[in-house]
Formats: structure tokens, sequence, C-alpha cells
């Protein structure tokens, strides 16, 4: 692409947030002397979906309201404004296209069915001639760099990761560039209240294992905090099955759902880390972590939307059942296990759950309840700050044995509690009459 002197290029966001180690923006930045960019809360993402539950509840609209406002504050030091919009992209992006001459588009390649079917929205609703600039940009090991094409992506992730760490490189992170020109242009849109969004503002509760604000600003913070001021990472493999605090794990994940972080920035620290201090078992488990949320993603790449399917990736016909008095218990706290009770009540309450407390509750949804998988994983899409759709389908389709895990295991959940709350620490937390 030649470099663009007097047209504007447009940067549409999506769940790429950040302004460092940011390929896209940093594209745009190097082809147009003058560049603007895009955010849109998109309406269908706070309906009710047809399983009943909002597709995005206040938690994660408020990490997100969050998040944008420090990504208009870190653009605006690079001479790039951002448009904030609470419209459907296909309604937005024409008239920007036409009111600023814009010829490029750039974005972050999606493949999953409800962000194609937006982007193919969109150019169908722009009627000049644009060039469309996507990139991969989701991913610690790039899809260019890992030695097996989409359609070959191993079914064991052990497959997947020994290969890849043996023949793959991660790509350097970048500081990002400046816009040469600042466009004069009058940006007046606003960016949305909770209110706005459909719901009442809400302080963060007190014994929240996730207290932390949205934005790039506040994942490098965490990074620096959790990685060379406390050194927390050195103890990482040991302390990440933790359930109660805010140290038992990095808590990386609701910045890299939306990329505000990315998985290089933390995997390139990783490395500075174990130069500067120490290498050990714990700071290879967080590169470690960072490859299973790449192979869920590979693996909805290979698969497309056989992951949304109730038979799953590997095609397995199971009965499963939609019992609604059965899901409002698990939802609510009221089942036979206080274990999955006061996961499931953190959940309503704080819209976080550790990953030892996902498995548990996952696991007794679909094998001791036999509920329909899906159901639990559109209420996990909805609640969750960290919510990422591949990880998130790829998670529930493991735990239910229609995914990734040749053993079909189901999890002992009173064996799980006694192991991970022998003393009923977090249960008691909890399922605390005081705190409903």
């Amino acid at each position: 692409m030649q470099k663009q002197q007097n047209s504007i290029g447009l940067v549409w966001f999506r769940n790429d947030l950040r302004v460092q180690d940011n390929f896209i923006l940093n594209q745009a930045l190097e082809y147009h002397k003058k560049v603007i960019a895009l955010y849109c809360f998109d309406p269908r993402h706070y309906e009710t979906s047809v399983v009943g539950f909002k597709k995005t509840e206040k938690f994660r609209a408020k990490f997100l309201i969050e998040s944008i406002t420090d990504l208009r504050k870190n653009l605006k030091a690079l001479n790039v404004e951002l448009f904030v919009f609470q419209n459907k992209p296909e309604d937005v992006i024409s008239a920007l296209v036409k009111t600023y001459n814009i010829s490029t588009i750039f974005l972050q390649k999606e493949w999953t069915s409800e962000e194609q079917t937006v982007f193919n929205n969109v150019k169908a609703s722009v009627k000049q001639v644009v060039n469309y600039c996507e990139y991969y940009d989701q991913f610690l090991y790039h899809p260019d760099d890992i030695p097996f094409a989409n359609s070959s992506i191993p079914s064991i992730f052990t497959n997947f990761r020994k290969q890849v760490e043996k023949l793959s490189k991660v790509k350097p992170s970048f500081e990002s560039a400046s816009a040469s020109t600042h466009p004069e242009i009058s940006n007046t849109t606003h960016i949305p209240s909770l209110e706005d969004l459909g719901f009442e503002d809400f302080e963060t509760h007190p014994n929240s294992a996730f207290p932390f604000k949205g934005g790039e600003t506040s994942a490098l913070e965490r990074l620096e905090d959790y990685f060379f001021k406390t050194k927390k990472l050195g103890a990482y493999k040991n302390t990440r099955n933790g359930l109660v605090g805010t140290d038992f794990s990095s808590k990386f994940s609701p910045w890299l759902a939306n990329g505000s972080i990315s998985a290089r920035t933390i995997y390139w620290n990783v490395k500075a880390f174990e130069k500067e201090h120490f290498k050990n078992q714990s700071t290879y488990w967080l590169v470690f972590e960072l490859i299973w949320r790449d192979y869920f993603k590979y693996i909805s790449l290979k698969h497309g939307n056989t992951i949304f399917k109730i038979w799953g990736i590997l095609n397995k016909d199971y009965e499963w059942k939609s019992d609604a008095t059965m899901v409002q218990k698990w939802i609510n706290g009221k089942t036979h296990s206080a274990f999955v009770n006061a996961n499931m009540i953190e959940l309503q309450k704080t819209g976080w759950m550790s990953n030892r407390g996902r498995q548990n509750v996952a696991s007794f949804f679909a094998k001791d309840l036999l509920l329909d998988w899906r159901i639990g994983a559109s209420y996990f899409e909805s609640l969750l700050i960290d919510y990422d759709v591949h990880s998130n389908y790829g998670n529930w389709m493991y735990v239910a044995g229609i995914g990734n895990d040749p053993r079909n295991r189901k999890f002992n959940v009173e064996m799980q509690a006694e192991r991970y709350d022998p003393k009923g620490t977090f249960r008691n937390i909890w399922l605390q009459p005081t705190l409903f």
C-alpha cells in the first residue's frame, strides 16, 4: 500500500482497544498523515439473547466504558480522534466515509459469525470505493508463524503447544507512532454511561477478586505491579488455582478479552522478568496459559460456527436438558453443592469467577445436571467481565465432553472444594446471608 498524503484513514476498533503494540493502528499511522478512529457501542450487544440473558451485563459494560474512555485519551495523545457512537457500525461507518473522504478502513480480522455479519453489513452500506485492511492481531503466535494450516490444527492441545513452542516465534511488540497531522475536525460524540446502555450504576463489590478498572493504562499498571513490583509472577503456578483475593492469578484476562493489552506485550514482559530476576515454572506457566488462549482461537478458526452447535466439534449426540427451574437454581446458587453455589453467587455479584470455579460449575451444569451446555455458556457470556467468545465456547465444549478433552472428565465438586477451599474460606464469603 502506498502512503496516502491527503486522504484520511479510519481505524475501526472492536476488540483491540489499545495504542501500544497495535498493528492495525500502526498500519493506519504509517500510510496516512491523518487518521481518525471509531468505536460503536452496538445496541445488539445489550439485547436479550434467545436463551433469555442479556448478551452483555452491567459488569462488562462498565469495564468497556472505562476502556473506551482510556482509549480516547491515549489516541488523543497520538493526534487521533476517537468517534464513539451508540449505534450499529453499518449505520455509522458509511456516513463517516462520506463526510471525511475516508480511503482506507483498518480493522482487526474477526471470523465468528456475528462479527462477520456486521462487517458484511458495513461493506454493503458503504457506497464509496474504500480499501479494507484486515489483520490478525489478537494472537500470541500469528497465523503466519505457526506450523499448521487452519484445517490441520491438532485436536489435542499438547500436540499444538509442543509444535508452536518448538517451531514458532512470537513477533516483537512495538510502540505506537503518532499521526503527523491532527485532523481539523469537530468531534462531538460522547461515550455512553451505564444508564445510556440500560443499566443502573453500581459500586464494585468489596469482596471482588477483580476490583480493577478497564483500559490500557490499568492493564499496564497491573502488569507492572504483578510482575516487577511484587514479583507475584514468580509464584503464579502455585497460586493460580486460588479462589480469594486479587493476586492468586494475573487477572489479565479482561484486558486481553477486549484488547486493552496484547498477548505479545505480556509475553515479552515475562521474558524481561526472567532476564532481570529469575526464570522458573511459574514464569513458563503464564506463557503456557497464553498458548491455551491461542489454541481456542485456532480451534474456532478451524471449526467455525460448529463451536456454537449443541453437538460441538466432536459431533457427539448427547441427551441435554433445558429445565428452566434447574438452570435458575444453578444461576442463583441454590443447588445441593455449596462450592458451586458460592462460585455462582460470586459471579452474580461481581462478574468474575476463578478458573477453578469455572471448571467446577460448568462440569456440574453439564455432567451432573445434564443441562444444555450452551445455556451455561450464554450465561457466562452475559456476566463475565473477561468474556472471550473463543475461550468461553472452547472451554464449555471441553468440559461438556464435546470439545478438545479426549478424556471426557467429570469434576467431583465436593473433592474439589476440599482440595481448594479446605477451610471453607471462599464458601463463607459468598454464602453469608448478609451478602444477598
